[in-house]
């Protein structure tokens, strides 16, 4: 009977393992894609004079931006799906990867709702990303009155359960 008990933890240690190495892989999926974003956001045409790279540069970044996120998303969505389907996952890991995909898809959404709520409140763009603790919103303006940081940080409070210490929201100069 104690053989059974030590087979089952070493069984768990195993699963254990393998969900550790996947939420390592997803992390630096993320990363991946956070880099990608810096080095492709830096590389505007420099032959073009200042007045109009400054709008293409707006452009170019919150379109890189979402891009990138896109990207980085649906490649950890294939990730967890691929984990949620498999056959040599273990019950935990499918939960584990059930729930961080739920959660995921909250985000998502949530995230949207809010970048559409900004615009409406008559931001031209916005950016919104949202981690388990806080959520940073890049505003397409090269600086933000007091009225307009309280009109975004009331959104958000609304739409989410963060406290206002945890969102971060920054200007964006070209």
């Amino acid at each position: 009977m104690a053989e059974q008990t030590v087979k089952v933890k070493k069984g768990l240690s195993a699963n254990a393992k393998k969900v550790i190495v996947l939420c390592s892989m997803v992390a630096l999926l993320v990363l991946t894609g956070v880099l990608n974003f810096v080095l492709n956001g830096d590389l505007i045409n420099p032959s073009q004079g200042d007045a109009t790279v400054g709008g293409d540069a707006v452009t170019t970044f919150f379109s890189n931006y979402r891009t990138s996120r896109e990207t980085a998303r649906a490649e950890e969505m294939s990730y967890l799906d691929a984990i949620i389907s498999s056959e040599d996952s273990s019950a935990e890991a499918k939960a584990t990867a059930e729930e961080m995909k739920q959660e995921l898809l909250g985000n998502i959404e949530a995230e949207l709702v809010i970048e559409n709520l900004i615009k409406a409140k008559g931001f031209e763009d916005a950016i919104v990303t949202m981690s388990t603790e806080n959520v940073n919103i890049i505003i397409d303006q090269p600086q933000l009155e007091a009225a307009q940081v309280s009109q975004i940080l009331g959104i958000v409070l609304q739409e989410t359960d963060y406290a206002a210490t945890q969102v971060v929201v920054v200007p964006y100069e070209a």
